[in-house]
């Protein structure tokens, strides 16, 4: 039974040294001469200062995965899934609770393990390259929010996981696959109306010309949403975003103020247009339908570890149970995860692409979505010249300079 001990300290060792590898192939690959496309939008200060802040974000996370990895190592083989086990059964309650205590003390033992580089990366590296506007007030009331909402909304999901897993018998998988989809697609349009409200202030857009364009622009591609509004983003970071929520008559278009400040009206146009390509071209729901799929793949595999007589003391736990179970199955299923979410990237990079030439296609041709991506490069500092392998495994968007290219070939026409 200690092969699958071993299996699980292979696949942690391997994942490691695959980030390690990639990551400083990452860092050569940093090309000191700006791309001739983006001349008219960085000064070499500026472009030093994006290539700063690669180097510093991906040696962080170098090192914040090397101490993740050692400290996860020595909790496998001395015990420790053991020693917290043995205190959630200390309670004396039935196997539900108990396996609640279990996952909760783990998961307040992995947030005080990643608290120290949460705090660093926010308050020391994002605010050394003028991104953090996080307060600490707001960031102790993020985690506060955070915790509440994982125990009023996790708590009851993963304790119905184990009722099924625990009484359902073979068909638990099933079951359990079925309610997980149901509560995604619940969550689809109760998160824009009573989640992201508690951490977002979300105000309706001024009633000017930039409105009228978006809604110009919404009605010529037939498309009706109920509402147009930014939210504060700026009061955690300066960068820029924005995002489609909700479904049919609920959808709601949403901009990052700092994107409404930092791109003009034809730019914000373009940006809304592309994400209406995705919906447009049904990419959101392929790639849901994908996940429901995989979704039901991996609850299936998880019925047949379960059948494993005495998996948990493979791990050094005194007594067996299905809550220990998954913890382990979630370390066994990372290399299909990794594998998986290889091919959702290829995918997702290709809708990318789709979604360029529908927002070309449908505005007045490519000038803006190509001036709205640069100045959104330069106002988040991304990478220009990441390495192939990383964008391969991590990358859900193609390099920038790779859909200017396209978007440009778009243009010749």
């Amino acid at each position: 039974m200690k092969a699958w001990l071993f299996a699980v300290l292979f696949i942690i060792i391997i994942s490691y040294f695959l980030e390690l590898i990639i990551s400083l192939l990452n860092l050569k690959a940093l090309n000191p001469d700006l791309p001739n496309e983006f001349k008219s939008i960085y000064n070499k200060d500026d472009y030093r200062k994006s290539q700063n802040y690669t180097r510093a974000t991906t040696s962080f996370s170098i090192v914040e995965s090397s101490c993740t990895t050692v400290l996860t190592i020595v909790f496998l083989i001395f015990g420790g899934f053991n020693y917290v086990d043995i205190w959630a059964r200390s309670f004396g309650f039935g196997t539900i609770i108990t396996g609640l205590i279990f996952t909760a003390a783990l998961s307040i033992l992995a947030f005080l393990a990643s608290l120290p580089f949460s705090v660093y990366s926010t308050f020391v590296i994002e605010e050394k390259f003028g991104f953090n506007r996080t307060t600490i007030t707001t960031y102790v009331l993020d985690l506060l929010k955070g915790t509440c909402l994982a125990t009023l909304i996790g708590g009851p999901l993963l304790a119905l996981i184990f009722w099924f897993f625990i009484y359902a018998g073979p068909m638990a998988w099933l079951y359990c696959w079925i309610g997980l989809v149901i509560f995604s697609i619940v969550m689809q349009y109760l998160a824009p109306v009573f989640i992201m409200p508690i951490f977002n202030k979300f105000t309706p857009l001024e009633n000017n010309s930039l409105r009228q364009k978006i809604f110009k622009y919404a009605e010529s591609q037939n498309f009706k949403i109920q509402g147009i509004f930014t939210m504060d983003g700026s009061k955690r970071s300066s960068k820029l975003n924005a995002f489609f929520t909700g479904f049919g008559k609920f959808r709601k278009i949403v901009f990052f103020d700092t994107l409404v400040e930092k791109l003009n009206e034809d730019e914000i146009v373009a940006v809304l247009a592309h994400e209406m390509g995705h919906f447009k071209l049904n990419h959101i729901f392929k790639m849901m339908a994908a996940s429901v799929l995989q979704t039901g793949f991996m609850f299936y595999l998880l019925s047949l570890f379960l059948t494993i007589e005495d998996i948990s003391t493979a791990f050094g736990l005194s007594h067996n149970s299905v809550y220990s179970s998954l913890i382990f199955f979630g370390f066994l299923f990372t290399p299909i995860n990794i594998l998986v979410s290889i091919v959702f990237n290829v995918f997702s990079r290709r809708h990318e692409y789709q979604a360029d030439s529908y927002a070309a296609s449908s505005t007045e041709g490519t000038e803006f979505l190509i001036s709205s991506l640069k100045k959104l490069s330069q106002a988040n500092l991304s990478n220009l010249t990441p390495h192939p392998l990383n964008v391969f495994i991590h990358y859900s968007h193609p390099p920038l300079l790779k859909r200017i290219a396209k978007l440009q070939s778009i243009g010749e026409f």
